[in-house]
């Protein structure tokens, strides 16, 4: 049989094949792995979780929810898709959606699927190896309505210096602050803001797309959300789009001054502010919707 022979004249050959070049089959890690979830084929990492500690039961990352329960938080992806189906409604297709902080993509491939025929996503990821899960996993889902970018969302256009994770160790991935500051989260592993190993990284405004239409945003940057707001100042001025912001690394009180001063209207939730334009005429079944539930603060 030709493929016995062939296996044993590489054996004869010390591994060797053909033309005596060695054979490049070496032992490492592989920690990003494809899992079917309740939100479809992704490609996740195995490793993505912060282990819990003595004062924090939970066990923080995108990853550890999706292989301990196949679903990422399932409330606010379905809040999402309520906000955006409201924009149809009032406002037509066409809907324009924008996820900073993307992660893997959970919330963009739940909206690109949801806004089939009728909406656009545009997901950004700062992390170079998440952003790369985040494409595949676009393009796995056959999400033809939504485009990836590498870069961090800020309030002007430049560089920023990433530190270089170990994909391969125990880490809520997502949880990664971009900027060095006092009493940086802890993340399951030790972060270097300052060695020569950092990446530098595109940094955006949103103001920089420069969008005719944008309906909604949503903002999980671990941080930089305030600053990140101010970057899309005539974004909100012109377009007035829904909001759905992380708020528990701002200082208090700070995002809903911000965008309060645009005419929004905030409500404030366990780890996220919703914000709705008062001229949005969505407004009061937002408002209708959210009153009354759990993890309403």
């Amino acid at each position: 049989m030709v493929g016995a022979g062939l296996s044993r004249a590489i054996a004869a050959r010390k591994t060797r094949p053909p033309g005596g070049r060695p054979m490049n089959r070496i032992a490492k890690p592989a920690p990003f792995v494809l899992v079917s979830t309740g939100h479809g084929s992704m490609i996740a990492n195995v490793h993505d979780y912060r282990p819990p500690t003595a004062t924090e039961a939970g066990i923080a990352g995108v990853g550890g929810q999706l292989f301990r329960q196949s679903l990422f938080d399932p409330v606010e992806i379905d809040l999402a898709l309520y906000l955006l189906s409201l924009r149809k409604e009032f406002f037509g297709p066409g809907v324009v959606a924008l996820d900073c902080g993307a992660n893997i993509g959970v919330h963009a491939i739940e909206w690109a699927r949801h806004m089939t025929g009728w909406g656009t996503v545009t997901a950004i990821e700062a992390q170079e190896r998440i952003y790369y899960a985040l494409a595949g996993n676009i393009a796995l889902n056959n999400c033809f309505n939504a485009s990836a970018l590498h870069a961090a969302i800020g309030g002007e256009l430049g560089q920023i210096m990433l530190p270089v994770l170990n994909y391969a160790a125990p880490a809520s991935f997502g949880s990664l602050e971009l900027r060095k500051g006092d009493g940086n989260e802890a993340i399951g592993q030790p972060v270097d803001y300052d060695g020569a190993g950092r990446q530098a990284v595109s940094l955006l405004s949103i103001d920089h797309f420069q969008s005719p239409r944008l309906d909604f945003i949503k903002m999980d940057i671990e941080g930089m959300e305030l600053e990140a707001l101010g970057g899309a100042f005539d974004t909100l001025k012109t377009c007035r789009p829904m909001l759905m912001l992380e708020h528990i690394k701002a200082q208090p009180g700070s995002l809903q001054d911000f965008i309060g001063g645009f005419g929004y209207h905030c409500i404030t939730l366990r780890s996220l502010i919703v914000a709705v334009h008062q001229s949005d005429p969505g407004l009061p079944r937002v408002q209708e919707a959210l009153r009354g539930l759990e993890w309403t603060g």
